[in-house]
């Protein structure tokens, strides 16, 4: 199949690579041709995935309306800020699109998949999501991920599309839990982040882990996802690896919080995106608006928005009122 994976970062690399161990054609976009040219010369995408060698013939391009032209599926893996203004111009697309980004936007309350019913309803729509860090699946290291679409039969494609020996592949046809799972997970990652950055110990990370579990489970029922989803891949498996690997950036932003550094001094210093930033203010927002309990995620949101201190923060989830576990 030619495929069309939209976004040079780690994760579009390291996706477009798999496919491309697939024997599918391949087209990589992405908006820096500096970048790209770094890529076409070395062969290798060292600002993000260091040490990967990476097929010679790629076909790489920096305008989006070329890299789509005859493609028959597209994996947007650009950040979730830029995601709605990326695929409003594949009003001209017609196939399967899968989103790999995990986010939810600001103000709509929309998951990315809600973004592409918006702008591109006539494809058939669906998410990749689950605990696959793009350094370690570029390496071929065994992962397993979820392909989630509401319709079943996409489901099945994208699970063939990207299933490999290392990398397996299962379905759903829970999207909105699927993608909740992952984009929510970001916010107690950075949690989980201030606890290494604060000295904390394994305890602590298992409580926090338990307690964001529940939180994450709660908001996504409400916003009509299915329960059990969210022990799954998506869920449970997504929020482990991302609050206690070192390779985790939600996680490593966190720590910094807790060693004392200022949200934007963290952002203006990296290149790639800690998605729990943005998310922590659309998943405060929206639990909020559904009148949902989110301790975790309100301390998270008022350390990154509204400065508190976050040693702070985290006195206050201990202190709150005693009650039976949920």
């Amino acid at each position: 199949m030619k495929i069309t994976v939209l976004g040079a970062g780690a994760w579009g690399t390291a996706l477009a690579r798999l496919l491309h161990q697939g024997k599918h054609a391949i087209t990589l976009w992405g908006h820096d041709r500096e970048h790209l040219n770094d890529l076409r010369k070395t062969g290798r995408n060292e600002r993000y995935l260091p040490g990967i060698d990476l097929s010679r013939d790629w076909k790489l391009e920096s305008e989006l309306s070329h890299a789509v032209q005859i493609s028959e599926c597209v994996v947007v893996a650009v950040p979730s800020k830029a995601f709605r203004e990326v695929t409003s111009a594949l009003t001209g697309f017609h196939g399967v699109v899968v989103s790999v980004t995990k986010g939810i936007e600001h103000q709509t309350g929309l998951t990315m998949c809600g973004i592409l019913r918006a702008n591109v309803s006539h494809n058939k729509i669906a998410a990749l999501s689950g605990p696959t860090l793009a350094l370690e699946v570029a390496r071929g290291i065994p992962s397993a991920i979820v392909a989630a679409s509401n319709d079943a039969e996409t489901a099945l494609m994208v699970q063939e599309l990207f299933h490999r020996p290392a990398f397996r592949v299962y379905t759903s046809t829970d999207l909105l839990g699927v993608e909740l799972g992952g984009a929510l997970k970001n916010v107690i990652a950075i949690a989980a982040g201030v606890c290494d950055g604060l000295g904390f110990g394994d305890n602590s990370k298992a409580a926090l882990l338990t307690r964001g579990m529940a939180e994450i489970r709660r908001l996504g029922v409400a916003c009509g996802a299915q329960a059990e989803t969210f022990t799954g891949l998506s869920g449970l498996g997504d929020l482990t690896v991302t609050c206690f690997s070192r390779l985790s950036r939600n996680r490593g932003f966190g720590e910094r919080l807790g060693r004392g550094e200022k949200p934007a001094d963290i952002l203006n210093s990296v290149i790639t995106v800690a998605e729990g930033y943005p998310t922590a203010r659309s998943a405060f927002e929206l639990a909020q608006k559904l009148r949902v309990t989110t301790p975790i995620i309100d301390e998270v949101h008022a350390v990154l928005y509204d400065g508190k201190n976050a040693a702070q923060a985290l006195r206050d989830l201990t202190a709150r009122e005693s009650k039976a576990e949920d």
